[in-house]
């Protein structure tokens, strides 16, 4: 029997943050790809429905900032991720930190970050 779309967007949906973190370096090194791209192009797509009025907002980390291992603290308390994944997200910027948060929870996470002394930009 084939899984479907939905069967797998189901399974995904009850995995773990590190569960899906682990999925997606797996399908990276079977594809030979990058998750980063398809994350960089989301946004872009999306620009269309962005006329309506917006209720979910994406936290992007542009610059680690001078103060790095505050940056990487910061992202570690907002995700729950582990140190290497949090590190990987602030050596990577610019990187979403959080898609489809609320416009409240979105500026808190960006006056933490920028208080970390990253730069961050919500979309």
């Amino acid at each position: 029997m084939a899984l479907t779309k939905e069967d797998i967007i189901n399974a995904v949906a009850e995995m773990s943050v590190m569960d899906v973190v682990e999925l997606i370096s797996a399908m990276e090194e079977k594809f030979g790809v990058s998750a980063a791209a398809a994350v960089a192009a989301g946004p872009a797509a999306d620009a269309g429905a962005a006329a309506e009025e917006q209720t979910e907002f994406d936290v992007v980390l542009t610059a680690a900032g001078d103060k790095k291992v505050n940056a990487i603290k910061a992202v570690r308390a907002a995700t729950g991720l582990g140190l290497k994944e949090a590190k990987a997200i602030v050596d990577g910027a610019p990187a979403t930190v959080k898609e489809g948060v609320s416009k409240e929870d979105a500026a808190a996470l960006k006056a933490a970050l920028e208080e970390a002394g990253a730069s961050v930009e919500v979309k």
